[in-house]
């Protein structure tokens, strides 16, 4: 019913800077609590940063002061700004997104995943 759809990601050099978008799409939803997860190959899926409906943010050891995590109520998107990225950033970083949708009986509340998008850092 709402489809989230990540880019931005590619080849960048350790130190270097990518940011992804996070863009929902549909109709009578309302995007609640966000979070990006990353996944590298043979490694269980992880939580990097999240942001709630109220813009407080969390984020992962491995990344704070690193990354940062925002939305754009707005235009349905949340954006993560990744800086001074490491080869250990290296992964599929996929958006996962806590979603309202308004039907006609009832408000239905579900997660979304995105497709993912690959960010590779080169050492």
């Amino acid at each position: 019913q709402v489809q989230l759809m990540e880019s931005g990601g590619g080849l960048v050099q350790a130190g270097g800077s990518l940011g992804l978008p996070c863009a929902a799409s549909g109709s009578a939803f309302k995007l609640n609590g966000v979070g990006w997860y990353r996944q590298a190959p043979g490694k269980q899926r992880e939580l990097v940063a999240s942001i709630s409906e109220s813009g407080n943010t969390n984020y992962a050891d491995s990344v704070k002061g690193r990354f940062t995590i925002s939305r754009d109520n707005a235009k349905d998107t949340v954006f993560l700004q990744m800086n001074s990225l490491k080869p250990e950033d290296t992964a599929v970083y996929y958006c996962n997104a806590e979603i309202t949708y308004y039907s006609q009986h009832y408000p239905v509340e579900y997660a979304a995943w995105g497709q993912g998008t690959q960010v590779t850092v080169s050492s």
